[in-house]
């Protein structure tokens, strides 16, 4: 039996997830958006809550329009999972290298 090695894949950073489910209500919006503020281009967090953070989708779209992304991964009724992105602006993106003639 022969081993075929395969390439090996660059590794996962784990993901940051971020709990508001015990923080009041009143400071969750401005601790979301701080942690959104920290993300580096293209990084994302996933926000655990104990209802359908809908509001805050909402304030997303009218603050940062096409600045995130947003994908839902649990979707109750006890708890919502939804993985928050940082779109890369067209400054942030790396620049696709020229290809030289030779």
């Amino acid at each position: 039996m022969t081993h075929q090695s395969r390439p090996s894949a660059t590794p996962l950073r784990p993901e940051t997830v971020l709990d508001v489910r015990g923080v009041p209500p009143a400071e969750r919006h401005p601790r979301i958006f701080g942690a959104f503020e920290r993300l580096a281009p293209e990084g994302s967090f996933v926000l655990v809550n104990d209802h359908d953070p809908k509001p805050l989708f909402y304030q997303f779209q009218a603050e940062r329009t096409g600045q995130f992304t947003w994908d839902y991964l649990d979707q109750g009724p006890i708890t919502w999972r939804v993985r928050i992105g940082r779109v890369a602006t067209a400054s942030e993106r790396s620049p696709i290298p020229k290809v030289r003639s030779v």
